[in-house]
């Protein structure tokens, strides 16, 4: 794969193999020379093997700085559900003219979808075309729920989902390149804790393989993975 100049000259400034994640978010922000405030993501690969049910890595954190995006929030719910919804900031709240809108109109103009459990019969009608996109209502992730003020927030707040790919690796954003490097710090050693904590039981050996950063167009930058346990 052929590289850009901006590119070439951002990977020439990795004189290491590991960097200590201060150092790798300071060295990632040097590479983000695009216009735009660029996306800083983290990619783990894990020691385990996914094809086994109980070897599943997947979970949300909030992370403490957010996400520098705005979220835009669906919520499936009636009555009081709905009101509450409304009253904590989501932007679309309905039922069966929102799941319509979705089928007919092919319209995907939210971030995340929330529902509470009695919605999820209508909410499955819809489930192949929500699955792919990452967008289906989830107990594990936490949007399936009565308690829909505290999924509308956290949410709002910053809210990441991670999960393992086929690849064994874990592909999550942590923020902009303009929130500075003690502000990316802290979301990735949330994140990263998370991560830790959801090991599961029949994982055996090394846990965190690996972990890199990088900006949107920025080089892989590979951090100490022994810094965060696992």
């Amino acid at each position: 794969m052929k590289h850009g100049k901006k590119y070439q000259d951002s990977a020439k400034l990795i004189q290491q193999t590991n960097y200590e994640p201060d150092e790798a978010i300071a060295l990632a922000l040097q590479t983000a020379k695009c216009k735009f405030d660029e996306t800083m993501e983290v990619s783990v690969r894990l020691g385990v093997d996914p094809r086994h049910a109980d070897q599943q890595v997947r979970g949300t954190v909030v992370l403490p700085n957010g996400t520098g995006k705005t979220v835009r929030v669906l919520v499936f719910a009636k009555g009081d559900n709905a009101r509450i919804a409304e009253e904590n900031g989501a932007d679309y709240v309905g039922a069966e003219e929102l799941i319509a809108k979705i089928q007919n109109e092919n319209w995907f103009d939210f971030d995340v979808c929330v529902a509470t459990p009695d919605m999820m019969g209508l909410v499955g009608r819809i489930g192949r075309v929500l699955g792919p996109k990452g967008l289906m209502p989830n107990p594990k992730a936490g949007t399936v729920t009565t308690n829909i003020a505290q999924a509308v927030n956290e949410a709002k707040a910053g809210k990441v989902e991670y999960r393992l790919d086929k690849a064994n690796i874990i592909h999550v954003p942590v923020g902009k390149a303009s929130f500075g490097t003690e502000k990316l710090s802290q979301n990735i050693e949330t994140l990263m804790d998370a991560i830790v904590k959801a090991k599961p039981a029949a994982a055996k050996g090394q846990y965190i393989r690996s972990a890199t950063i990088a900006t949107t167009m920025g080089p892989g930058i590979k951090l100490n993975s022994a810094k965060f346990g696992g």
